[in-house]
């Protein structure tokens, strides 16, 4: 991923102008989140090591042999912008749909629309997920299966994506442009940042007691210790 260090004055999240790298594409609509990570892998207690689940059922046969899927092959391995079709990521809310994404390696999603609640765990995670129409994106698809070293280069502060010679205008969702590119989409690590600025105002509540702002001011500063804990990506 391609970042910009955050200025420090809305928090530490990474600012994510534009992601690049090799593409993977996944053909197909109605890619629901219990393909992209079936239910019986949901039991972890953290996400740690989700991504060699990713896309389990439709790589692999009850035998672990493997079977024809993109994220299978050794071309697109290394891939981390992932191209896909109408209405990925639906079905359900399971955060662990991206997480796995993230896990096995990709950075950002070309599609011609996404569900929303995958889009919003998307953010959460730093992913941008931009569409374009059906034409535009089974261009990349065949060029990413043509040039399976190529780059594809996604600037959501542009809203384009170039692959080659090409580049092509995109939608970036205008609250998630904003978000990624001020560096505002980590809202646990934002509030942690600031977690003094959320105690002295717990503080300043009437109905708050000094035993309730500790709590809460030890609850933030874990979970943004949890936040940097789960970073990061397993192949």
């Amino acid at each position: 991923m391609s970042s910009d260090a955050s200025d420090g004055n809305d928090g530490p999240a990474e600012i994510v102008e534009h992601v690049s790298g090799t593409g993977v594409p996944i053909r197909g609509n109605d890619i629901d989140t219990d393909q992209i990570i079936p239910a019986r892998f949901l039991k972890v207690v953290t996400f740690d090591g989700l991504g060699q689940f990713a896309f389990f059922d439709q790589r692999f046969t009850d035998d672990d042999e493997e079977k024809a899927h993109p994220m299978n092959e050794d071309r697109f391995r290394s891939g981390s912008v992932m191209v896909t079709n109408k209405n990925f990521g639906c079905g359900s809310s399971r955060e662990h749909a991206p997480q796995a994404l993230m896990r096995w390696g990709i950075d950002a999603l070309v599609g011609e629309s996404f569900a929303e609640i995958f889009a919003g765990n998307c953010l959460a995670l730093g992913i941008p997920t931009v569409t374009a129409d059906e034409a535009t994106v089974e261009a990349i698809q065949d060029w990413v299966d043509e040039h399976p070293n190529g780059d594809v280069d996604v600037d959501v502060a542009d809203e384009t994506v170039t692959y080659g010679d090409t580049t092509v205008d995109v939608t970036v969702d205008d609250a998630q442009r904003k978000a990624l590119v001020d560096g505002v989409w980590d809202t646990t690590a934002l509030m942690a940042s600031n977690a003094d600025a959320v105690a002295d105002t717990a503080a300043s509540l009437p109905y708050v007691d000094d035993d309730v702002v500790a709590n809460a001011r030890a609850r933030i500063d874990a979970s943004g210790d949890d936040a940097t804990a789960n970073g990061g990506g397993d192949a």
